[in-house]
Order: C-alpha cells, then sequence, then structure tokens
C-alpha cells in the first residue's frame, strides 16, 4: 500500500470531513481564478491568481488524505460571480473571508492529529487576509461620495416627500413634486460635490460629482416609484412602502460598507434609519401643520 494509501485508510474516521473541506477548498480556488478572469486591472487579477494558488495548495493538501478528486460547488460559484459583478470584488472577498474564521476553527479540531495542518491554519488565518488588503477598487474609494448622495437623497426626499403626502393627498401630485425636488437637489448636490472637490484639489473631482448625482438620483426614483404605482387615493399605502424601500436601501448600503470596508452593520445601520425616518416623521406632522394653516383642501 503507498503512502497515500495509508493516510487514507488512517483517517477513514474523518472521511467525510476532510471530503467537505477538500470540496470548500476546490471551490474557493475556483472562485478566485474565475474573479480574476472578471478583473480588469492587471495589479488585482494577480492578487486573486495567488489566491487561487494558494486555495489549490490546500486543496490538494486534503486530497492526500482523502484519496478522492472532488468537485466545486456549483451554487456557490453561480453566486459568488453575480456577487462580484454588482457589489465588486472587495465585498465578495471579504465575505468569503468570513468563511475563513470557520475554517480555521475546524481546522483547529485537527491540531495535533492531522501532520501539516498547523500551516494551512496559519495560511487560512492571515495570508489570504493580506492578499485581500491589497487590492484596490475604485468604487471603494469612492464609497464617500456615494455615501454622501444617498445619504442626503433619503434624509431630504423621505422627509419631502413625508410633507407632501398629507398637504397634497394625491399619489400623482406627490410624484411630481418629489421628482421635481430630486432632479434639482441631484445637480445641486453633484454641483456641489464638484466645487467642493475642487476647492480641495481632489483628484477626479467630475468622477466624484458623478458618483454623488448617480446616487442620488437613484435614490429618488427609488422612493418616487410608489407614488407612481399606487392610485391616486392610495397615498398613506405609497408613504408605507416608500419608507420601507429607504430602510431597505439603507439596509444593504451599509451591509455593502460592513463587509467591504468593516465596521459595525447594526450601529451605522440604526443611525442612518433613525436620521431619515425621524426626519421623515417630523415632515409629516409639518405637512399636517401646513395644510391646516394655509386652509389647503386637496
Amino acid at each position: 500500500m503507498d503512502m497515500e494509501g495509508q493516510k487514507t485508510t488512517q483517517f477513514e474516521q474523518y472521511r467525510d470531513k476532510f471530503l467537505a473541506f477538500q470540496r470548500d477548498e476546490v471551490t474557493d480556488h475556483r472562485l478566485y481564478h474565475k474573479l480574476a478572469q472578471l478583473e480588469k486591472h492587471s495589479d488585482n487579477r494577480d492578487v486573486l491568481l495567488a489566491m487561487s494558488e494558494d486555495e489549490d495548495h490546500h486543496a490538494s493538501f486534503w486530497r492526500r488524505y482523502t484519496g478522492q478528486v472532488v468537485k466545486p460547488r456549483p451554487f456557490k460559484l453561480f453566486f459568488v460571480a453575480l456577487a462580484a459583478r454588482v457589489f465588486g470584488y472587495t465585498f465578495v472577498l471579504r465575505l468569503l473571508e468570513r468563511g475563513e474564521h470557520e475554517a480555521v476553527h475546524k481546522y483547529g479540531q485537527f491540531r495535533g492529529i492531522v501532520p501539516g495542518i498547523e500551516q494551512l491554519i496559519i495560511d487560512e488565518a492571515g495570508h489570504e487576509q493580506s492578499l485581500i488588503a491589497t487590492l484596490d477598487e475604485e468604487r471603494l474609494r469612492y464609497a464617500g461620495d456615494v455615501m454622501l448622495g444617498l445619504n442626503d437623497a433619503l434624509v431630504e426626499l423621505t422627509g419631502s416627500i413625508a410633507g407632501f403626502t398629507l398637504s397634497m393627498q394625491n399619489t400623482r401630485l406627490i410624484a411630481m413634486a418629489g421628482i421635481i425636488t430630486g432632479i434639482a437637489a441631484t445637480l445641486s448636490m453633484a454641483a456641489s460635490n464638484y466645487l467642493a472637490s475642487e476647492t480641495a484639489q481632489a483628484a477626479n473631482s467630475i468622477k466624484s460629482s458623478l458618483y454623488t448625482g448617480v446616487a442620488y438620483l437613484v435614490t429618488v426614483v427609488l422612493l418616487v416609484l410608489p407614488y407612481l404605482l399606487f392610485p391616486n387615493d392610495l397615498y398613506i399605502g405609497a408613504l408605507i412602502t416608500m419608507l420601507a424601500i429607504a430602510v431597505v436601501i439603507i439596509a444593504i448600503f451599509n451591509l455593502y460598507l460592513s463587509v467591504a470596508r468593516g465596521g459595525k452593520f447594526w450601529f451605522h445601520f440604526g443611525r442612518m434609519a433613525a436620521i431619515s425616518l425621524g426626519v421623515a416623521v417630523i415632515s409629516f406632522f409639518i405637512g399636517i401643520l401646513a395644510k391646516m394653516l394655509l386652509g389647503v383642501n386637496a
């Protein structure tokens, strides 16, 4: 019996666990290689290929104990490739990296049992994290500009639309007012960001203002959409839907930042949601008060 066969027999009781470890490593090897093929920047591509090679070595390590060739997990490959296109490579890599902590814990159970496992644990715990830290992705560099556009649009538009809702009581009129306010505010915010960037002599001030403006405009469209879809008299339903969309936008963006940059999701999500919804509630009652004081019957 050869050495590999002896190892397979010796660790037969752990066979299922080792096969799962091997499949995870093969999947990650394919994932990083696929991400490298999608990456346009050579520096990022080199990092991803290095990570792919590292995971291939890990898969070979477990193959010595299982004696089998395993296939990657197809659903994970599809999901990660899709997420990479939507949220970016850094987001996906950091999301995958969170799974490495679980791998370190699982591998740690075999310290003193499987020869060579210690080096594998060291690799999983530190090497890939250092590689991820070298990734440089444009969308993360402009995350502050996106945050500015999103946050301002959420606070201003949720407040404005909530105020319009009770004063106008017609979804089409509210949508019209929201669109006009939103487009004007988008242009104002993009221009202000450009001027601020130019004053600070920041690089790519035009691109910075575009990120801010696009983030603002997309938020405007999503917040106004319920008022375009709901019947004229269902303005309260449109308001509730608009606030729900605002919360979802806040959750998605803060999830993205908490994964891609690190940080406390619930703290930032709660603070941003409280500000946006708080302004909306205040503006809602201001709309009622304005309607009463001005004697408007809509």
